[in-house]
């Protein structure tokens, strides 16, 4: 595992930003089917969003209220905050504590609540050790589909759609009201 200094200097040789057409054409691949799940002036989170926020520029100027959160670049997290959405564009890969992080965005998100994330899929155990993706030394933890049904289940999600690459995104579940009348 890298150092934390190794990490982020590594995040910071990325040209993610807002003047990359291939960067935002990139992000496009999760906003866009997460639109219809939306709505003007909703509340949304671009968890992960490294150096050079971008897909929270991409949200705002389509009437989303955006907040931004990374680690390394915009430590303050709001958690007495509440969203409507998260974005988590791939970031999930750089999770040493998967379980730990995916509560933390659940624990965020409103009841209905939209999660996007993306994130590269393996698809055969033998791929791993020539995948591209493992070869990153910042990547940590990697996903299959079957990881999101698990997550989905273990988590109180609903997978509402996936493209079975990259992108999925799950709606949180309503909380059961135990009142008994």
């Amino acid at each position: 595992m890298p150092s934390a200094e190794l990490e982020k200097a590594h995040y910071l040789l990325h040209e993610n930003k807002i003047g990359n057409k291939g960067y935002v054409e990139f992000l496009n691949k999760a906003i866009l089917p997460t639109l219809p799940y939306l709505r003007a002036g909703m509340r949304g989170l671009d968890f992960g969003c490294g150096p050079g926020p971008t897909l929270s520029v991409l949200l705002r100027n389509r009437g989303f209220v955006m907040d931004d959160y990374d680690p390394f670049f915009f430590p303050e997290l709001k958690t007495a905050q509440a969203y409507d959405f998260v974005f988590a564009t791939e970031c999930f890969e750089h999770f040493f504590a998967p379980a730990t992080e995916v509560h933390r965005i659940r624990q965020l998100l409103k009841p209905n609540g939209t999660l996007t994330v993306m994130t590269a899929h393996w698809q055969e155990p033998s791929d791993l050790p020539a995948w591209y993706y493992a070869r990153d030394p910042t990547h940590v933890a990697f996903y299959h589909r079957h990881t999101f049904d698990w997550i989905a289940r273990h988590y109180g999600f609903e997978i509402v759609y996936t493209d079975n690459n990259r992108v999925i995104i799950l709606r949180k579940h309503q909380p059961e009201n135990k009142s008994k009348l």
